[in-house]
């Protein structure tokens, strides 16, 4: 591996959950600025949400698309390799480029690929900058679409990866405040019944592809069980009284 000047900076910019005109202006500028910019692509090989909000603002030449495998849930091993290999490129680009950015989906420290990343080049590229620009979360999307209000006054808000089991979200969801919910679409049976056991149904909304062809928003009432999309997300909003600045 060639050496890394300590001026190398690695980019982490959050592009927002697929609407490309959700990217902040700073986003815009990062992305521009940088001499490469680097997209995550699932091993299968069709074009990501992060790299097609980024061709909204930077040449396909600039992009370079590195595989970290995705799609990979059940196997440790292979997803480590893959994070190894993708790192290894990315330090490679570090060594000929002054600046590298990474375009991620959402926002790059809120359960960003980029954290794997980051981690892994700290290890190959010693003195290299990390920096991130933050983007629009799936959660301030849905909320902007579907009317739904994250927080008031003292409420908590909750931040759930179904991933991590529907437990999870039912202890969540039995707590006071507002209950968001990443990647629920293959479990979509389950939470629909922590929703129902815990009172929260009624009020919650889900949405998938927003901002995209396909965009979809409705009623948590309305789940069947019937699978849907991976990157689903949920807002069961806290229980309120109907009063103007009742959680003050």
């Amino acid at each position: 591996m060639p050496d890394v000047m300590s001026s190398s900076r690695l980019i982490g910019v959050g592009v927002g959950p697929g609407d490309p005109e959700l990217v902040t202006v700073k986003g815009v500028n990062a992305l521009r600025a940088a001499d490469v910019v680097v997209v995550p692509v699932m091993d299968t090989g069709e074009r990501g949400r992060a790299e097609a909000t980024v061709l909204h603002y930077v040449p396909q030449e600039k992009v370079v698309r590195v595989v970290f495998a995705l799609n990979e849930r059940t196997d440790h091993g292979r997803r480590e390799a893959a994070w190894d290999a993708a790192g290894e490129r990315v330090a490679q680009l570090l060594a000929a480029h002054a600046s590298v950015a990474f375009a991620t989906i959402g926002d790059p420290n809120v359960y960003s690929t980029f954290t794997y990343l980051a981690h892994t080049i700290g290890a190959l590229v010693p003195g290299v900058v990390v920096e991130t620009v933050p983007g629009i979360t799936a959660m301030q999307d849905l909320a902007a679409r579907s009317g739904a209000v994250l927080t008031e006054g003292t409420e908590p808000l909750t931040l759930v990866p179904v991933t991590a089991g529907s437990a999870v979200l039912k202890d969540a969801l039995a707590g006071p405040g507002t209950v968001v919910a990443y990647k629920f679409g293959r479990q979509a049976a389950e939470v629909a019944e922590a929703l129902r056991e815990t009172g929260r149904i009624e009020d919650a909304v889900w949405g998938s592809a927003l901002g995209l062809e396909g965009e979809s928003i409705r009623s948590a009432a309305e789940l069947d069980g019937v699978p849907l999309p991976y990157l689903s997300t949920l807002i069961a909003p806290a229980r309120r009284d109907g009063t103007r600045g009742g959680k003050l």
